[in-house]
């Protein structure tokens, strides 16, 4: 009696152990025996055993406790000079500011491309934003201490975000600004830069293009020829923005020393006209073709002054300004598609439910993050005064290619809807074609 309590109370107290006492009398039974069971369960138990010792001292190896019971955790990095593509706090504020407006822009984008013009209530809200003073020194009205070329991209990326023709419009005023800022000689800033703080702004534009077959923005073929103290300007230039409504333009011009220089020409200059082209997208910039014809213009009136300006740079400057107008602009493709292949349904189902469509739009987010990424990482370099030509090289090849190519997609998207007016992909596709020809107008 007192042996059964006992062995009731082991087996309450250690059931796995009475559960093996139990399994080992089966595989001696007779069934058991007859099946070869304890062979097998032996076999069994050693693959068992064997891996799990090779996975304990696999993890022995990996992981290194200090054997305080606290896990050993390596110290967050601290260095500066790290890519860091987040925004601060102001320039989180400046482009939540932008976005509100942005959304104004969206919804006059149809009127606007056909009128081909920006109605003036929606300039004036612009002029309101005084983002102006983001890109001046305190020493000369602004409010700025440090260059932030990164704020500028995101400004024009947030603008394009609402509609890529107007961005152009709103912003080539700011570009003029941000070259004199940058390159402007003591002279030119004082007599300049107080124009664009205005209640009422000056409008001026950057003229650069050229109509001529494969241009490049390093071979021109206006003239800058020295004649005293003045240069004589001759020559052609095109797509270049508000046109008719500006009162200055940067010029760029090929000098009798074979070098590239842009100066500053008011429009009012005898032997300069100017015309508006009808294009193809771009419509709420006012695309203009100016023609120069033996256009006298004093030598103070070269960009930096008698030194002029490291122009392959200025270039490179550009280049970034019309980048984050492609990734703006393919972001609002982005936005359109999704909804769009979610909601419209063909043979009982959402058009995003075929595999095609999913593809498509997957590759047109990676694609704009690409974008997104080389252009980012291209102006990091740039405002902190790094040598970034390489960097631009590849964010503007890119940005042109797939910036077509997403504008493309978002037609195929929507099908016959994508290749009407009604629909603002069209419009999208229309602009964003610009992105690989043109360099004017922009300046970050």
């Amino acid at each position: 009696m007192a042996q059964k309590e006992n062995k009731s109370k082991k087996e309450t107290k250690y059931p796995l152990a009475a559960y093996f006492e139990y399994y080992n009398q089966f595989l001696d039974s007779s069934i058991g025996k007859a099946l070869n069971l304890r062979k097998i369960s032996e076999r069994f138990v050693y693959e068992g055993t064997k891996n799990g010792i090779k996975i304990s001292n696999a993890a022995s190896k990996v992981f290194k406790g200090s054997g305080n019971g606290k896990a050993v955790r390596l110290d967050p990095g601290t260095n500066s000079d790290l890519f860091d593509l987040s925004y601060n706090e102001d320039q989180l504020m400046i482009q939540q500011t932008i976005e509100q407006f942005a959304v104004k822009m969206r919804n006059a984008a149809e009127k606007i491309d056909d009128a081909f013009s920006i109605n003036e209530e929606l300039w004036n809200d612009f002029n309101e934003l005084q983002l102006s003073y983001l890109q001046v020194p305190e020493s000369l009205g602004g409010i700025m201490k440090d260059k932030s070329t990164v704020t500028q991209m995101m400004m024009v990326e947030t603008l394009a975000h609402g509609d890529l023709g107007q961005a152009l419009a709103f912003f080539t005023r700011h570009s003029v600004l941000n070259a004199i800022i940058n390159w402007g000689s003591d002279i030119q800033q004082k007599d300049l830069v107080h124009e664009f703080l205005q209640e009422q702004p000056v409008m001026a534009s950057i003229a650069i293009n050229e109509p001529t077959p494969l241009f490049s923005p390093y071979e021109l073929s206006t003239t800058a020829e020295k004649e005293g103290t003045e240069y004589i300007l001759n020559g052609k230039k095109n797509m270049v923005p508000l046109g008719e409504t500006c009162s200055y333009f940067l010029v760029a011009g090929k000098t009798q020393n074979n070098t590239n220089q842009l100066f500053i020409v008011n429009k009012e200059s005898k032997g300069l006209t100017v015309t508006l082209e009808r294009s193809m997208g771009l419509n709420a910039a006012q695309l203009c073709e100016l023609n120069f014809e033996n256009v006298k213009v004093h030598e103070t009136a070269i960009l930096g002054g008698n030194d002029g300006i490291n122009y392959n740079e200025f270039i490179n400057y550009c280049k970034l300004g019309w980048c984050a107008l492609a990734v703006g602009c393919c972001q609002a493709v982005l936005d359109y598609v999704i909804p769009y292949a979610n909601d419209r349904f063909a043979f009982g189902e959402p058009i995003s439910h075929r595999q095609a469509v999913a593809f498509m739009i997957a590759d047109i987010k990676i694609e704009l993050e690409s974008m997104r990424i080389l252009t980012q990482r291209a102006v990091s370099k740039a405002e902190q005064g790094l040598d970034f030509e390489k960097e631009v090289y590849l964010a503007h090849l890119l940005c042109s290619e797939k910036g077509m190519q997403i504008g493309s997609n978002g037609i195929q998207l929507l099908g016959g809807h994508g290749f009407i007016r009604d629909f603002p992909v069209e419009r999208w596709y229309r602009d964003l074609r610009a992105v690989s020809i043109a360099v004017n107008g922009l300046h970050l």
